[in-house]
C-alpha cells in the first residue's frame, strides 16, 4: 500500500472520529457543518503525519489533532477560514464525482475522483467529506425534521484522551492524588496517609483538582 493510498484508507475509515469530536461540541454558536468541516482538516493532518511503526492506534494520534482544528474556530471568531484554492478544488471534485458516477452508473471511489481531477488521493478524501452534506438520522414528521440523537461510538475514546491531556497540565503531586483515588481506589483517608496530608487536605485538594480537569477539558 502506498503512502497517499494508506492515508485514504485512514482517513476514510475514521470520519467516525470526526463526528465524535464534533458532536462534543454541539450548541455551542457553530453551526455542526462547521464543526465537522474542521474536524476534517485535523482528520487529514494526522493522517499525512502519522508513523504505524511507532506502535499506537492512530485514533490516539488523530483525535487531539481533530479537536485542535474544531477548537481553532472558536479562537477566531466562529469562522472556518478556507482559502479560496481549497473551494476551486472542491468543486472540481464534486463534478468529476457527478462525471464519473453519471459515466459508470455507480458511485465513484476516492481515488477514481482524485485520478481524474489529478489531486492527492488524501487530500481528495478530506474535501469531498468536506464538501458533502453531512447525513444524520431524522424523523420527517408534520412539524418538519426531527434530529434522533445517536450515542458516538467513539465519543467515550475522546473523552480519554481528553482526560489523559488534562492530566499531563496538573502538577506531580496533582496527578498522584488523582491517581490513588480514582485509578487504585484508594480511600481519602488512606490517600492522605501516603501524601503526607489529613483527611480534610485531600478532600479539599480533589475538590479543587476535579474542578480545574473540568474546567480544562470543556
Amino acid at each position: 500500500m502506498t503512502k497517499t493510498s494508506a492515508e485514504e484508507q485512514l482517513i476514510t475509515e475514521n470520519l467516525g472520529l470526526v463526528h465524535a469530536c464534533a458532536n462534543r461540541f454541539r450548541g455551542r454558536g457553530v453551526e455542526y457543518e462547521d464543526l465537522y468541516q474542521a474536524g476534517c482538516v485535523g482528520l487529514i493532518k494526522a493522517a499525512a503525519g502519522f508513523d504505524a511503526t511507532l506502535g499506537y492506534r492512530f485514533s490516539t494520534y488523530a483525535v487531539p489533532a481533530i479537536l485542535g482544528e474544531i477548537r481553532r474556530i472558536f479562537r477566531d471568531g466562529g469562522t472556518v477560514k478556507i482559502g479560496r484554492a481549497a473551494k476551486e478544488k472542491a468543486r472540481r471534485l464534486l463534478e468529476a464525482r457527478e462525471e464519473l458516477a453519471g459515466a459508470t452508473g455507480r458511485e465513484p471511489t476516492v481515488s477514481e475522483i482524485a485520478e481524474k481531477t489529478g489531486m492527492d488521493a488524501a487530500e481528495a478524501a478530506c474535501l469531498l467529506s468536506a464538501s458533502l452534506p453531512v447525513i444524520s438520522l431524522t424523523d420527517d414528521g408534520d412539524d418538519g425534521q426531527t434530529d434522533i440523537p445517536i450515542p458516538a461510538p467513539d465519543e467515550k475514546l475522546t473523552e480519554r484522551i481528553d482526560l489523559q491531556n488534562a492530566m499531563e497540565d496538573l502538577t506531580e503531586q496533582e496527578r498522584r492524588l488523582i491517581r490513588l483515588r480514582y485509578y487504585k481506589g484508594l480511600t481519602q483517608t488512606v490517600t492522605a496517609g501516603i501524601l503526607g496530608m489529613s483527611q480534610v487536605q485531600v478532600s479539599r485538594k480533589e475538590k479543587a483538582i476535579l474542578l480545574k480537569l473540568r474546567q480544562m477539558m470543556s
